[in-house]
């Protein structure tokens, strides 16, 4: 088990949707937490709020930092070294998304996804685990997505990038297992945060018709799921119906899938 009582949390992309809900709930448990987002006026006007509620944690310090890169990293990972603290989990949550063909989408956008989606996590982990390890105990959650496992037309750079953080996550788990450093990989689906509003490219920018609200979940109760799999160091966490379903399906009747990639092509 983790206990997320008094322990240290360091929560990057702590000003989205995801970050939000976790860093309220995670307050309320008594965590002292170490926030990060780039850049950082949304996530001190939120933390503002959160000091007037009544709560058991703290926030130790935040700092807008720019992870899209290894400076950005290296300097994130500098700056918890000078507090002084070992966090006990890291949850690599930032992350961006766009909608577009592989052709139709700028290079330097998918480029820019990849640092942040899969690479910065790479990092970050890699830097605090070889801390934790030392020490003989953490835990690393990386959010990931049911993109992760499902790649559909229009997500192609974005479900690469999760798929890339899923295999990550699963070699991380066994190298840190001997040390009793833990890892979560979560796999929600599509989340009400501001991901949802991310750019669009070629056909898929001739619509900006959202998707239906009975499509999208809650983040509060994702996050929820999420801090309750992290005290029970769960493996991999399908947080909502959405992501079980998806994932009991592409397990065992991966044609679907293609059958759905072909009629949205006829389609359009």
């Amino acid at each position: 088990m983790t206990q997320l009582q008094d322990a240290t949390v360091l929560i990057t992309g702590a000003a989205g949707g995801f970050g939000r809900s976790l860093t309220r709930q995670l307050l309320a448990k008594g965590s002292q937490l170490i926030l990060t987002d780039h850049p950082s006026a949304n996530l001190q006007s939120k933390l503002n709020d959160l000091e007037t509620e009544a709560s058991p944690g703290k926030v130790l310090a935040y700092f807008d930092l720019d992870i899209a890169d290894v400076n950005g990293c290296e300097a994130l990972y500098g700056e918890v070294q000078k507090l002084n603290v070992v966090p006990d989990v890291v949850i690599n949550n930032a992350g961006i998304a766009l909608l577009g063909t592989m052709v139709d989408t700028p290079a330097d956008r998918w480029d820019t996804m990849m640092q942040v989606n899969l690479l910065a996590p790479m990092r970050l982990s890699t830097r605090f685990a070889t801390d934790m390890m030392a020490r003989g105990q953490g835990h690393i959650v990386n959010i990931s997505s049911l993109a992760g496992w499902i790649a559909m037309p229009g997500l192609t750079a974005y479900a690469a990038s999760k798929f890339g953080l899923r295999g990550f996550s699963e070699g991380l788990r066994h190298e840190l297992t001997p040390y009793e450093v833990q890892v979560t990989t979560v796999y929600p689906f599509f989340s009400r945060t501001p991901l949802l509003n991310g750019p669009r490219f070629g056909r898929f920018a001739e619509s900006d018709k959202p998707l239906p609200n009975a499509l999208t979940t809650d983040p509060n109760q994702i996050m929820a799921k999420t801090i309750r799999a992290i005290e029970r160091n769960q493996h991999e966490v399908f947080p909502d119906k959405f992501a079980l379903i998806g994932h009991w399906l592409k397990r065992y009747f991966p044609f679907i899938f293609g059958l759905l990639g072909r009629s949205k092509a006829q389609s359009s």
